[in-house]
């Protein structure tokens, strides 16, 4: 595909891929440092990609399996206090194995990239999709009180598109960020335009831009020192101020959405990933029998946009929050409306994804349009 901008011709690589080979295609023209990983389907073709294109040999990036989901996060624990673009990715119970390395990055205010592939739960479950891993991403899934920026692509390219935006979020505020998917988006295959190459930084260049890295001290630093250990109490407490003021900060800057058909609209469809996806045709349905429903999809499902919804409240009748689970997402809906309006949740269990005609008949009986 050729783009003219002035006189110059810029060529765009369009690929056909799957999600999963999106992110790692992403991720070394990102100019990642560093992957670190353990098979579980339905994400290994992220690891499996990134074997493939070789990146040691291109752009110097590591890419290794590791012993365990503990060993990997881990891996990136290390790798994210040297100042080094690092990430991992799993599916839900091996992201669940990582918690605890998960909080002590946060603790370490570390920046890092974690993909989530969600599958059907709980316990070993199912290989099929799910979106039941919210609460353990966007209410910390570890100990302690810690937030991980997370956000929920809803196509391929956008896959590729947040590997570079959460790498990016990650180090403006010094934090973990996660790319919270599932098994619909990461196996199915659509063109994506792949992101233009990025050259890995430099020791330079990031003992430079992460001042805070354990990277080598430099005549004249003090000696960086990265721990999530504090035994004094009144210590302790303003490491937790300061990151809850950070939090803070990216909630009030860092919210981001879509809204699809919600002009002059009576009623509210709030769905994310591969939910908002089918909830599009919902709205066609919708629009056909003359019913006026618009799509609200939450990009940032922590920072919630929240005062984004409380003025909907104002301007509809009621929501219903769609989501492949028991329903956890339609908590943060009702928080957000404050009581306003009626909101419901439908939902499906197990792996089975909802068609747009069901999704219709539950918002006409469960909101009793």
């Amino acid at each position: 595909m050729n783009k003219n901008e002035g006189n110059t011709i810029m060529t765009e690589e369009v690929e056909l891929m799957k999600g999963n080979e999106a992110i790692a295609h992403a991720a070394v023209r990102y100019g990642a440092d560093g992957y670190f990983g353990y098979p579980i389907t339905p994400q290994s073709e992220i690891m499996e990609t990134l074997m493939e294109l070789h990146p040691w040999t291109t752009t110097g990036m590591v890419v290794l399996q590791a012993e365990s989901e503990v060993a990997a996060i881990n891996m990136v624990y290390g790798g994210a206090g040297c100042g080094k673009r690092v990430m991992t990715s799993s599916s839900s119970p091996g992201i669940s194995l990582k918690q605890e390395g998960i909080s002590y990055i946060a603790a370490g205010q570390l920046p890092c990239l974690l993909v989530n592939v969600m599958r059907g739960g709980p316990g070993l479950g199912t290989i099929q999709p799910s979106q039941a891993d919210y609460f353990q991403t966007v209410k910390g899934g570890g100990h302690g009180d810690y937030r991980l920026i997370t956000l929920a692509p809803a196509s391929v390219q956008e896959m590729a598109d947040f590997v570079g935006l959460g790498f990016d979020l990650a180090f403006k505020h010094r934090t973990p960020a996660m790319i919270l998917t599932d098994g619909v988006i990461g196996q199915m295959m659509e063109k994506v335009v792949l992101p233009p190459h990025r050259p890995r930084l430099t020791e330079e260049q990031i003992r430079k831009e992460s001042p805070w890295a354990s990277s080598g001290k430099p005549a004249g630093r003090k000696r960086n020192v990265i721990t999530t250990l504090e035994l004094d109490s009144a210590v302790m407490e303003q490491i937790n101020i300061e990151l809850q003021n950070k939090y803070k900060h990216i909630e009030d800057t860092e919210v981001r959405y879509e809204e699809i058909g919600c002009e002059d609209v009576d009623y509210l469809i709030v769905a994310f990933g591969s939910c908002a996806r089918i909830c599009q045709k919902t709205v066609e349905l919708a629009h056909e029998q003359g019913l006026k429903i618009g799509l609200f999809r939450p990009i940032t499902l922590w920072p919630f946009p929240s005062k984004i919804l409380n003025r909907y409240a104002d301007k509809v009748k009621g929501m219903i929050s769609v989501e492949l689970n028991a329903g956890q997402m339609v908590e943060d809906v009702k928080l957000a409306v404050n009581g306003k309006i009626p909101v419901e949740h439908f939902g499906r269990l197990g792996g089975i994804v909802p068609d747009p005609n069901e999704v219709l008949e539950a918002l006409k009986t469960k909101l009793r349009i």
